[in-house]
């Protein structure tokens, strides 16, 4: 076969395992928000048996044919990083037997549900046999693809390529110390502030969060916003589904939640339209995805500029609820509070609640700790972190869909994308001076724009860390990140 001929080959047929993916996506959305309860035993086998097509598909021998047919030197730089991610899926998929692939979507389709029950009825051990099976499948899986290396490194590879374990940890556990002592430093300062008072419908609060997702660069022509348990963004590039949640006293949940998931969905929709459907046409990992997240909701959500708007705006359709002024409710927004929940912690909290499921997974993957001991090894190290005991399973070690549906090695790139997010701010600050003069407007366009420009357009093209790195000028470190929080909150509990 010709070089030429061979790459279009390729191409031709990643665009269909692409699609099959994506398929595969929507099943999975529509799991977590409008399949009926009674159809779990019926999804886990179309799961299974699409993850059967889809591996297939992925390790299709004529596959390493092509590769071994194409001339890389007659490549563009486009149709070279395509090949690229192609080689490396294809080398990992191989070596995951299709029976194998096949089990794991079965188990974790079905321990999804368990773990919905067992959260509910707060009792781990309802959750407990479920858990080691998929701890089971996700150790083999691993097994194969480290090939006598590093166990977590090669789940890690799934989420953040490129990044080893040792380098992760050294990086997070600086980042923890440094938490450590500022979360014990505001909690010391004695300063309180009010909560907000009244009553929050659902239908006011969805309106808000339909104008936020607008404001924030939601493309609704390719988006559709949903409510779920736990609140997530699905799809990619001309069909990505945001969810969110709603708790009638407390908006910040349902608002917060909204403009998180719309970070993750303005990434896909801003990557440039000639990668739909091939390699390249998503981003990049899990971590540099975080970033852009925790960007709209944290440095610039929560901005003092941002939220002056949103006090306003609350104004008009809440009428009074209890906060004087918007200085007060900039503090308000920001408050660090005794809580258990991850995606309703404070910043400086909120990598302190990732850290803890870090280390107890690498420990799971690693064979030193068990399932039946997890519980306790939760409540422990929170008691030690945050200084207060877990009242109850689902605001511990049930709080999170994580690991009933195997993704052992996704936490900690919600921490690097914390990281990355904070380099990104101390240059956006640097190259659109205005930007603080627009968020109190309620402008996000030049923010926007700066990160589409940086970030989004080049999906998958670069490296994750090189994706950073080229948008920064420099290698990232944690250093801007613990820079801003010491800041904003020395401020806020003058310190």
């Amino acid at each position: 076969m010709k070089p030429k001929s061979a790459y279009t080959a390729l191409s031709k047929h990643f665009r269909d395992v692409t699609a099959l993916g994506q398929i595969s996506g929507l099943l999975s959305w529509d799991q977590e928000t409008k399949m009926p309860s009674g159809s779990a035993l019926q999804r886990s086998e179309w799961m299974s048996a699409l993850e059967k097509l889809c591996h297939a598909q992925r390790t299709d021998p004529r596959i390493a044919d092509w590769l071994d047919a194409i001339d890389e030197d007659n490549l563009s730089s486009v149709e070279a990083a395509n090949v690229r991610l192609i080689s490396r899926q294809f080398e990992r998929q191989s070596r995951v037997p299709s029976s194998l692939a096949a089990q794991i979507a079965r188990v974790t389709s079905q321990a999804q549900g368990i773990w919905a029950r067992a959260r509910e009825n707060d009792d781990f051990k309802v959750f407990q046999s479920a858990l080691s099976e998929v701890l089971d499948l996700r150790r083999q899986e691993a097994a194969v693809l480290a090939d006598g290396d590093n166990l977590y490194d090669a789940l890690l590879e799934n989420y953040e390529p490129g990044m080893k374990e040792p380098e992760l940890a050294v990086m997070l556990s600086g980042l923890r110390k440094g938490l450590i002592d500022l979360r014990a430093k505001v909690a010391d300062s004695g300063i309180e502030f009010p909560t907000l008072q009244g009553h929050f419908s659902r239908e006011q609060q969805t309106l808000i969060a339909r104008e936020l997702a607008t404001a924030f660069g939601y493309n609704w022509d390719r988006g559709r916003l949903d409510f779920s348990v736990h609140p997530f963004s699905s799809g990619s590039f001309n069909d990505v589904r945001i969810t969110t949640r709603v708790s009638e006293k407390d908006p910040f949940n349902c608002f917060y939640s909204t403009i998180h998931e719309v970070g993750h969905a303005t990434y896909e929709q801003g990557i440039d339209q000639s990668m739909g459907l091939t390699m390249l046409g998503r981003g990049v990992s899990m971590g540099v995805h975080e970033s852009q997240s925790r960007i709209l909701e944290n440095q610039i959500g929560r901005s003092r500029a941002f939220t002056g708007f949103l006090f306003n705006r609350m104004r008009n359709v809440f009428g009074d609820f209890g906060i004087a002024n918007a200085d007060t409710f900039y503090r308000v927004v920001n408050k660090m509070d005794r809580g258990f929940i991850r995606t309703e912690a404070d910043e400086i909290q909120y990598n302190l609640h990732v850290l803890l499921r870090f280390d107890l997974e690498r420990q799971l993957i690693e064979g030193n700790l068990e399932v039946v001991d997890l519980e306790e090894a939760w409540n422990a190290r929170f008691l030690s972190d945050f200084g207060y005991p877990v009242d109850k399973p689902s605001n511990g070690v049930l709080q999170d869909v994580h690991w009933s549906v195997g993704l052992f090695g996704y936490f900690p790139t919600y921490s690097l994308g914390n990281i990355y997010a904070g380099e990104l701010y101390e240059k956006l600050l640097v190259d659109v001076p205005e930007l603080h003069a627009d968020l109190g407007l309620g402008d996000t366009r030049a923010a926007l724009t700066w990160l589409r420009t940086n970030i989004h357009r080049h999906g998958s093209f670069y490296e994750p860390r090189d994706t950073i790195k080229r948008a920064v000028g420099h290698r990232p470190t944690s250093a801007p990140l613990l820079a801003y929080l010491k800041s904003k909150f020395g401020e806020i509990y003058k310190l």
